[in-house]
């Protein structure tokens, strides 16, 4: 008789029991308690981090560190002296010796997010410390050796990546011992439901609420309809939202529409995929709940852009202003961010010309 398989999530932080979890369940608990290099692979949103940080819990290496390092947020050069540190001295602005990231981590667990953004140079680096286990700051000629588990993840096809000659082979076979493939959310529409009240109650908590909101059917069956394209991280961050916006603790799909006429008002460039109405007021529509439309030509970009730069400039004060973590946070390049943030800079500075006196001086 085959042996009964759990379906039940791993850990509690990890919200799901839709079919297209299962094989994720499935390999997480044959992946952690061995010692394989894991590649974790699906789009931006997914709760990637979520579960390499399971992985490490259920390994023996559980009672060591666990480090992460998005690939995708340093340039080269601050990425090579992040991963595996710097002697004082071995650049300009290295005025003391820096343990990298994998030496802090020795006997336990290292992440590497975005490992699809790392560079020729680094990809050769790296190849060498899964292959000998060893390496040796910037600047200096000692060899460190460390005892590390590597989990990488990327939301590019490293093999689409490796035709194209801009990622190794062989480095792509190290890392691709175990592969698990996460789902979009949109895969598994029936996880929205029990993964919004999961996040509300996170965020009543945090918020010092009296108990945790109740979501209500035109809630549900909007968030349900909509395809979030940012996936279970654009879910929970609108969720965030609804709970900040609810001033009596009773949730309704009426507390989406006044940020989007907000939104709709302000206007501005943008591009998203998908349809002739931006997905979420698409959704709303499908539940029930009108959105306010904008007069004028070209509604399809004044309301995508207005929504992109809501979302932008909401992360950011989340992140304190700083742009690393707000673009971490967002999925996206630092580079992006910045690029969208002279775009609002530059829409403002056209909505709001000097007055005339100004302008002749």
């Amino acid at each position: 008789m085959p042996r009964s398989e759990s379906v039940e999530p791993p850990l509690p932080d990890i919200v799901g029991s839709a079919p297209a979890m299962l094989d994720v369940y499935r390999l997480l608990r044959l992946a952690a308690p061995r010692g394989a290099n894991v590649l974790l692979i699906g789009e931006t949103g997914t709760g990637k981090e979520v579960i390499a940080k399971a992985i490490h819990k259920l390994s023996r290496r559980s009672d060591g560190p666990y480090i992460r390092v998005n690939c995708g947020a340093l340039h080269e050069n601050l990425l090579e002296s992040e991963l595996f540190g710097h002697i004082k001295g071995a650049f300009t602005g290295a005025v003391e010796n820096k343990t990298g990231r994998f030496e802090a981590a020795h006997g336990g667990s290292i992440f590497l997010d975005e490992i699809n953004s790392m560079s020729p140079k680094l990809q050769v680096k790296l190849l060498r410390v899964l292959q000998e286990r060893e390496f040796e700051r910037v600047g200096e000629s000692r060899t460190i050796r460390v005892d590390v588990r590597v989990i990488a993840a990327t939301n590019a096809s490293l093999e689409d990546l490796v035709e194209q000659g801009q990622f190794r082979e062989d480095l792509y076979y190290r890392l691709n011992v175990v592969p698990i493939t996460l789902p979009p959310l949109r895969e598994r529409r029936e996880d929205i439901e029990p993964l919004a009240r999961f996040f509300a109650r996170r965020y009543a908590e945090q918020n010092k609420l009296p108990g945790p909101p109740d979501l209500t059917p035109d809630v549900v069956a909007a968030l349900r309809a909509y395809d979030w394209p940012g996936n279970v991280r654009e879910l929970e961050n609108a969720v965030e939202r609804l709970i900040v916006l609810s001033d009596d603790g009773h949730l309704s799909a009426e507390h989406l529409r006044p940020a989007r006429a907000r939104v709709v008002l302000r206007g501005g460039k943008g591009t998203a995929p998908g349809g002739d109405v931006p997905g979420l007021i698409r959704a709303l529509v499908r539940a029930g709940v009108q959105a306010p439309l904008p007069a004028g030509k070209k509604l399809y970009h004044a309301l995508v852009g207005g929504l992109e730069r809501e979302l932008i400039e909401q992360v950011l004060r989340q992140c304190d202003g700083v742009q690393i973590k707000a673009a971490d946070r967002l999925g996206i390049n630092r580079n992006t961010l910045h690029k969208k943030l002279e775009e609002f800079a530059a829409d403002d500075a056209r909505a709001d010309p000097p007055p005339p006196e100004a302008a002749a001086g």
